[in-house]
């Protein structure tokens, strides 16, 4: 069974930085995409950025400029760098990884709080 860890999140000032990052177990194989999701109190868990096996990324409007998605293919490991945080972006922020013909793992998730 793969278990990814996420580490990173914690209390941050307004226009502060965090970088988040996710590592899984073991090695997986046949990955498709890894990603950042978040949910925030009340609302639906919506994608935060993406990245596929070829190195494109995806990163949702709300945080496109600030936050950047990165991964290691060797060490099956992917980070979110974010940048000018706002209170908006307060969630619990949870990793993700999908294989080919496998389905996808999830993260236990990793409180982000932007506040002053």
């Amino acid at each position: 069974q793969v278990q990814l860890v996420e580490s990173g999140g914690g209390l941050v000032h307004p226009g502060g930085s965090l970088r988040l990052s996710c590592a899984a177990s073991r090695i997986i194989f046949s990955i498709r995409s890894m990603g950042w999701y978040r949910q925030a109190p009340g609302k639906q868990r919506e994608l935060v950025a993406s990245i596929n096996n070829g190195g494109s990324t995806n990163h949702a409007d709300s945080v496109k400029g600030r936050f950047t998605i990165s991964r290691d293919n060797a060490k099956n490991t992917v980070d979110l760098q974010m940048n000018s945080l706002k209170p908006e972006d307060t969630a619990v922020y949870y990793c993700n990884i999908v294989r080919w013909g496998v389905g996808d793992y999830w993260g236990q998730g990793t409180q982000v709080t932007v506040s002053s």
